[in-house]
């Protein structure tokens, strides 16, 4: 082979080396993410904008309810679940036999998507009978989107706080399907319960924590027993209960 040759080869199969490292380098760093939407990098931005606006007292908790559910109205389910990676993510999984699993995940990154995050995020889930048990918050705003199967969804609005109970008034109890949503804040459908009613299920979740600086109470959950004593009005005095009890009732 001559010089000339061997240069011509040489320059050719380093570009062939570089090209494909480029392709893999692109790919893991999800260049090929043009499947997904810019508007729902976008949409996912304006999520991430009102859980500032909440922790900063820019908007009212309510507030942030009615606007949190309106973008979550209009979500590409098809492409969140890209976003979230599900396939990789739920690959192999299988939901236990009492309660919700937890998973975590990271947004893939693409442009567009926020690196600072004003909200926590998991995916719950679920066999069929199996529920997220009910429970409620303090100091906490959250918001829930089905992603896949159907549920059973119930809110309350927790009242009034008593050293053994809670009174609360049923404000939801109806269907939810892939799509559909709902939401918490300490002032409006602050307590909440999801059974699967599907073979599985699996809830997309955020969560803003302390949106109230004044507030000192933590923001872990309070069980309860919603099926408690009936009072006046459609209110409920419900139980409180521990860990064990809720998931053994309802889990």
């Amino acid at each position: 082979m001559s010089l000339a040759t061997r240069r011509q080869f040489t320059r050719e199969a380093l570009g062939s080396l570089l090209t494909f490292s480029l392709l893999d380098t692109l790919f893991l760093r999800d260049a090929f993410a043009d499947e997904i939407k810019p508007l729902t990098a976008r949409w996912l931005t304006e999520v991430n904008q009102l859980g500032f606006d909440v922790k900063d007292q820019k908007l009212k908790q309510i507030e942030w309810q009615t606007k949190v559910e309106e973008l979550f109205g209009q979500v590409d389910l098809p492409d969140l679940l890209r976003l979230v990676d599900f396939e990789k993510l739920t690959e192999g999984l299988e939901p236990p036999d009492n309660g919700a699993r937890s998973l975590r995940f990271e947004f893939r990154e693409i442009a567009g998507v926020p690196t600072e995050w004003a909200f926590g995020r998991q995916i719950f889930a679920l066999k069929k009978d199996r529920s997220v048990v009910p429970h409620g918050h303090n100091n906490m705003a959250t918001a829930f989107l089905i992603l896949k199967g159907e549920f059973h969804g119930r809110h309350y609005d927790r009242l009034t706080d008593e050293p053994e109970h809670f009174v609360i008034r049923p404000t939801i109890d109806r269907p939810f399907g892939p799509g559909e949503h709902s939401s918490v804040s300490d002032f409006k459908d602050n307590i909440h319960w999801f059974q699967a009613t599907s073979e599985t299920g699996f809830i997309f979740n955020l969560h803003v924590l302390g949106v109230d600086p004044a507030n000192p109470e933590p923001t872990g959950r309070l069980y309860l027993d919603p099926n408690g004593e009936k009072l006046d009005g459609g209110l409920v005095r419900a139980r409180r209960i521990d860990h064990d009890e809720v998931h053994r009732l309802y889990g």
